[in-house]
């Protein structure tokens, strides 16, 4: 043990439960209800002078007839992200055991010299990419899993099956159909499907505002807006022709080849989406400047938009790897960039050849 006795709640009789405060003087006939493990809960009994007894049986004290209950108890590890809320606090300050009724046995922590973080585990900051072992009921759980606050890596998925399945399959066909038969523009036919969702009950108001990501609309409302900010004021057309000044002396490959690393680079220092809805009117802009045809140039768009490996910043994905994995920013740097090169060199010979250029 490590000294600390957490106790949940003090009953003083059968209808008297007393506030846990430092000031409290424990009196014989007490009853304190404490959860730990096994081994530390032998500890407190042995240096209180306590006696166990199971939570659901308050008559027979813990021995060999009467062993000490475990049953529905589980196991699992949840990982400390960043939208967390014990990020860079600690589980005592959080309240953790009080909040979800699941007792922290130990924290790894990745980026420490030892991975495993030793003193008294209420009391340790913790920081993204930590990962709690905890104890507690399947419900308890669940519930921490579907609060949606920690990643919960419990080895399990719950994959429900409802009388509305094949209800909520045959309107996600519908709006696949439409969108690919031309009937309805992709935009309309989601919207479509998704008030159809739920209308139909297959999908509630607040499962539909919870898969609504703020950060990554903003962001996507943000480079499309500034995407064509750059084309209304003709600043599109400056960069294209300035690029084309830059490289005129070079061939038509080669300057394809810059302009899907310019690409690149843009995609790992702000985003994916903002460098396609910037690029993509610089692009059209150079193939123009050039008498050439401008789809290779839209692929080096896709392409070097899509080669966001050598930062965290370039793909929320890359973001949520970071804080779970305990990751570094030179940990891309070391593999995204070797990686962002080859498929540069790649797609810088194959779409010449593919176009003739």
């Amino acid at each position: 043990a490590d000294g600390t006795m957490r106790v949940d709640k003090i009953q003083r009789s059968d209808s008297l439960f007393l506030a846990k405060l430092p000031s409290v003087i424990i009196q014989p006939g007490d009853r304190l209800f404490v959860k730990d493990s096994p081994e530390n809960l032998k500890h407190y009994e042995q240096v209180l002078g306590a006696t166990l007894f199971n939570i659901s049986d308050n008559e027979h004290p813990i021995d060999e007839q009467t062993p000490l209950q475990a049953e529905g108890q589980q196991l699992a590890e949840v990982v400390v992200t960043r939208g967390s809320p014990l990020h860079l606090r600690s589980l005592a300050a959080a309240k953790f055991s009080a909040s979800y009724g699941l007792m922290p046995l130990a924290v790894h922590r990745a980026r420490a010299p030892s991975s495993q973080v030793t003193g008294d585990l209420n009391l340790i900051r913790l920081r993204a990419g930590d990962v709690l072992l905890v104890q507690g009921t399947k419900d308890a759980i669940d519930s921490l899993k579907a609060s949606g606050s920690m990643l919960v890596l419990d080895g399990t998925t719950a994959l429900p099956h409802t009388h509305r399945a094949k209800r909520a399959l045959a309107i996600m066909g519908g709006v696949v159909l439409f969108a690919g038969l031309g009937i309805l523009p992709i935009s309309v036919s989601a919207l479509v499907g998704l008030g159809l969702m739920i209308a139909t009950g297959c999908l509630s108001w607040r499962d539909a505002a919870g898969a609504l990501s703020i950060p990554v609309v903003m962001i996507i409302v943000v480079s499309l807006a500034l995407g064509k900010a750059l084309t209304g004021t003709g600043m599109a057309g400056y960069i294209a022709l300035s690029f084309v000044d830059a490289t005129s002396a070079l061939p038509v490959p080669v300057i394809l080849s810059a302009f899907m690393l310019l690409m690149t680079i843009m995609s790992n220092v702000v985003s994916n989406n903002a460098a396609a809805a910037i690029g993509t009117p610089i692009a059209v802009g150079i193939a123009q400047q050039l008498g050439v045809n401008v789809e290779p140039f839209i692929l080096a768009v896709l392409f070097g938009a899509n080669m966001s490996f050598a930062t965290p910043y370039g793909y929320q994905t890359n973001l949520l790897i970071m804080s779970a994995g305990g990751y570094k920013f030179s940990d891309f740097l070391r593999v995204g960039i070797p990686l962002t090169i080859v498929m540069w060199i790649g797609f810088s010979l194959i779409l010449p050849v593919l176009y003739e250029l």
